[in-house]
């Protein structure tokens, strides 16, 4: 009984990813930079060295999930452009056709936990740090925060987005309500100009 409920689909078992590898690798940055910045000290005293690689492995984390683990995990990928006429920039955003692609539900939870995890994780981290008047570790952790929020609300926006295309598109394509709608009206449209 343990074995089916451990396997069943949207558990957090790592075996029952659609894509295991990416998904190794996305909770692997997203822990390593916590990991580095606690438990650094007792490898190292060189408060630099820990600062610079806790700021790659963040770096490492917003890219490999930004362009790699968010488009194979759950279909989603976002960027920014800026009009070069005007300076304005948008948030541009992107989402797999749900016909073409299933999400793993296993993935999505692995995805989404790990995306609201962190920037509470963090935001924990800078309390403690205030409260332990440990002042130098707070720009530290307000870039870890500046890189994990950016790509939780990013990602956030992004599935909102998707949610709404998705929604209209089979409103408007699939025959449902709008589709009817739509139909009747032209008929009604045409049998008016008939009588």
């Amino acid at each position: 009984m343990d074995a089916q409920q451990s396997s069943s689909p949207g558990s957090l078992s790592w075996r029952l990813s659609s894509h295991p590898i990416t998904l190794l690798f996305f909770l692997g940055f997203r822990i390593s930079s916590l990991l580095v910045y606690l438990f650094g000290m007792l490898f190292t005293e060189n408060l630099v060295m820990i600062f610079i690689i806790t700021i790659l492995l963040l770096a490492a984390d917003f890219y490999y999930l930004k362009n790699i683990a968010g488009r194979r995990l759950v279909g989603l990928r976002w960027w920014n452009e800026v009009d070069p006429s005007s300076g304005d920039s948008h948030w541009v955003f992107e989402s797999s056709d749900p016909s073409v692609k299933t999400i793993n539900a296993t993935d999505s939870r692995f995805f989404w936990l790990a995306m609201y995890a962190q920037p509470l994780l963090w935001i924990a981290l800078a309390v403690l740090a205030l409260i332990r008047l440990k002042f130098i570790w707070l720009p530290l952790v307000a870039i870890a925060l500046a890189l994990t929020i950016t790509n939780t609300l990013a990602f956030s926006r992004c599935d909102k987005f998707s949610q709404a295309s998705n929604m209209a598109g089979s409103a408007l394509y699939g025959g449902n309500l709008a589709g009817s709608i739509a139909s009747n009206m032209a008929g009604r449209l045409f049998s008016f100009g008939r009588s």
